[in-house]
């Protein structure tokens, strides 16, 4: 995109957001829109594309904190009308003529020169051109591809063991035909008749000097005479592709995998975007998870909270024997030390196991005498401190 663009365009506009807007805000916008109006789920409608055209165009510079600056500064400077050049004399007070070239030593009177071929021009320059300050501007070449996003469900013990899994996606890859140059088969890209294989062209308007990407080219360098009758000339084609993506253990439930180089390729090979697979685990009937630790709940008998036991549980790759302790109220919590999540440095996390003592809701005849001979035989539950309160309103 050339600089004209950055002026004349509102980004903000173009996703629907405020200046002010934070960076989540901004990606949060982008990804909807881009969404809404991807080619793929709005085939034959070129209104759509030109949508998903813009709102890329846009991200490209406000999802980048240093581009957005930039943006934003441009914008302040030019939109404010500081810089723009006036009839000499018109508007100005008392009929004195001002004439922008005065500022850079360009007046009738000579002047003071020493911002002349240097100083504003090349600060302007470099503004435009994205290059440093006096630096030619830099050729952009061929443009990289953009990210791709997707999602894989995993089960619950694939995500805490790890696993490699096949990934199906319909995206735009390389052209098998033209091997992503763009060009009929027998041709190659022939250098820019107007940059001449530099990517950009520079123009002269008065004091100033604009560096910006070659239109005829857009920035490549390059141009395809012949195109390729598969891409039309672009290095890409919608297709479907396989590929085997490997799942770390203990990847958490939304977590991103970026696989770098494996997003759409770029037009007319250049480098590709990269992949980003976001992880939804599938909840597992018998265990939680926090953290690296594993979280399990097991009902006991009122019997075995009170006398004490030993509870046999499951992990994830196997079995192992707890002692519950008498007198164990319900709520309290065992530890398996080293059943949980296997961490990246080789060491795993525990296995929490919650203890759930359960109240039968019938009783045969035996079990009630047996438990109001019990109840006698046992002194009552601590409650003297709710006792004396109940007693104030008696």
């Amino acid at each position: 995109m050339s600089s004209k663009d950055w002026i004349d365009k509102d980004y903000y506009a173009a996703l629907g957001v405020d200046k002010s807007a934070s960076s989540d805000e901004i990606k949060k916008a982008y990804r909807k829109l881009a969404r809404e109006s991807h080619p793929d789920h709005n085939p034959g409608d070129t209104g759509a594309e030109e949508r998903f055209k813009t709102v890329s165009e846009a991200y490209a510079v406000l999802g980048d904190e240093k581009k957005r600056r930039e943006y934003d500064e441009m914008r302040s400077l030019f939109g404010s009308g500081a810089f723009r050049r006036s009839a000499r004399g018109a508007g100005q007070p008392g009929g004195m003529p001002f004439d922008v070239s005065d500022l850079f030593g360009g007046g009738a009177g000579g002047g003071d020169n020493r911002f002349s071929g240097g100083g504003f021009t090349d600060l302007f320059s470099s503004i435009f051109s994205g290059g440093g300050a006096g630096g030619p501007a830099r050729p952009r070449g061929p443009a990289r591809g953009r990210d791709v996003e997707t999602e894989v469900a995993l089960d619950f013990e694939d995500a805490v063991r790890g696993v490699t899994l096949p990934l199906t996606l319909r995206a735009p890859g390389v052209c098998d035909t033209c091997h992503g140059n763009g060009a009929k088969p027998g041709t190659q890209p022939v250098a820019c008749p107007v940059c001449h294989g530099a990517g950009v062209t520079t123009r002269n308007q008065g004091s100033f000097s604009f560096s910006e990407p070659c239109r005829n080219c857009q920035g490549v360098g390059t141009i395809v005479e012949e195109k390729c009758p598969e891409c039309h000339g672009t290095g890409g084609v919608t297709k479907t592709r396989t590929l085997n993506v490997r799942f770390p253990a203990g990847v958490a439930d939304g977590q991103r995998i970026r696989l770098a180089g494996r997003g759409e390729p770029g037009e007319r090979g250049g480098a590709a975007g990269d992949l980003f697979v976001q992880v939804k685990v599938r909840p597992d009937e018998l265990f939680g998870r926090t953290g690296d630790d594993l979280t399990l709940t097991v009902p006991i008998t009122y019997a075995e909270a009170v006398l004490g036991t030993d509870l046999r549980v499951p992990t994830l790759d196997g079995t192992v024997t707890l002692r519950v302790p008498p007198g164990t109220p319900s709520g309290r919590v065992l530890r398996a030390r080293g059943k949980g999540v296997v961490r990246k440095d080789g060491r795993a996390g525990d296995l929490l196991v919650t203890l759930d003592v359960v109240v039968p809701a019938k009783v045969s005849d035996e079990a009630r005498a047996a438990l109001e001979t019990f109840a006698a035989q046992t002194p009552p539950a601590a409650r003297e401190h709710l006792d004396a309160r109940v007693r104030r309103f008696s």
